[in-house]
């Protein structure tokens, strides 16, 4: 497997990281994590936006420009012979604060540590589509916004680690984070939505959540086609009363929700609307794929 690892492409064996990198030390930096539907990659643009606003909202200067991130995960691809029919990629970029003496202050690392790797989409079993699959909701509560901002993708993952501890233990398959004030917000790497009474519904950004990618073209493809969406604080309860429930994230796209804390959603099987919205979201999939980038030559 090939690695860019600050300005070259190395082997996995030589991608190695110094002890005293504040990403290892501290878990300051910030990541994104992209996919790829054969050789195009879904919102690319979209997600280095985000990586971007991620990094200047903790002060982290990027070493490479925003027009440049597209051709390097491009490369990334090539390189680890992805992006072909049935190669589809997931892309995942860390940056960190980089390496320097141990201490908080960022002046203390020169330069950010800027790592690409490029691996095979692997996507959920296709029966979990058929089924749905099982959520808890955790003790542990999602960040205070006010003491970690989570418009910020944070290298630092434990809050989320903690909550996906909880649904491992309880031998589900991913844990619903509520906030300070008892509203439900997300699960650890996913948005959350649920449907009552036909219209769609999921937690607003001020109730503290990240604004995932793949949740907002949910959005805009679900009004688009006429059906009701609403952004607001919901209690767990809301779930319970619930028609239908899904999440949603990047690689697993639309993932049907059929019960909550041992509860059942809805008849117990993915919902007609939850069943739309794939289908929708599989139909038009196209208009949020990036074009490929443009072929570069050399003189001769």
């Amino acid at each position: 497997m090939w690695i860019y690892l600050n300005g070259r492409f190395v082997r996995e064996e030589e991608a190695l990281i110094s002890v005293y990198d504040h990403g290892f030390l501290y878990g300051d930096g910030v990541y994104e994590t992209i996919r790829s539907y054969g050789s195009r990659l879904f919102m690319g643009a979209q997600h280095i936006k985000r990586l971007f606003r991620s990094a200047d909202a903790i002060g982290l200067t990027m070493p490479i420009a925003p027009s440049q991130w597209i051709m390097l995960l491009h490369e990334a691809m090539a390189r680890n012979t992805l992006g072909g029919a049935g190669r589809d990629a997931l892309l995942r970029i860390t940056v960190s604060r980089g390496v320097g003496a141990i201490g908080l202050a960022p002046s203390l690392c020169p330069s950010p540590t800027v790592v690409i790797i490029a691996n095979p989409l692997v996507t959920p079993e296709p029966t979990l589509y058929e089924t749905g699959v099982a959520l808890i909701t955790a003790t542990t509560r999602r960040n205070l916004p006010t003491a970690l901002p989570p418009h910020i993708k944070s290298a630092n993952f434990l809050n989320n680690i903690l909550a996906k501890r909880e649904a491992i233990a309880a031998g589900a398959f991913d844990s619903i984070l509520l906030n300070w004030q008892d509203h439900l917000t997300e699960c650890t790497v996913s948005n959350l939505f649920f449907v009552t009474n036909g219209r769609l519904c999921t937690p607003s950004i001020e109730c503290g959540i990240l604004d995932g990618i793949t949740r907002a073209v949910v959005l805009q493809i679900a009004r688009e086609d006429g059906i009701l969406t609403e952004e607001g604080c919901y209690t767990a309860s809301a779930l319970r009363e619930a028609d239908e429930c899904f999440i949603t994230n990047t690689s697993m796209e639309i993932m049907p929700v059929t019960s909550v804390d041992q509860i059942t959603i809805g008849n117990g099987r993915p919902g007609p609307l939850t069943r739309r919205l794939q289908h929708l979201f599989a139909s038009l999939r196209d208009r949020f794929l990036d074009p490929l980038p443009a072929p570069t030559t050399s003189n001769p």
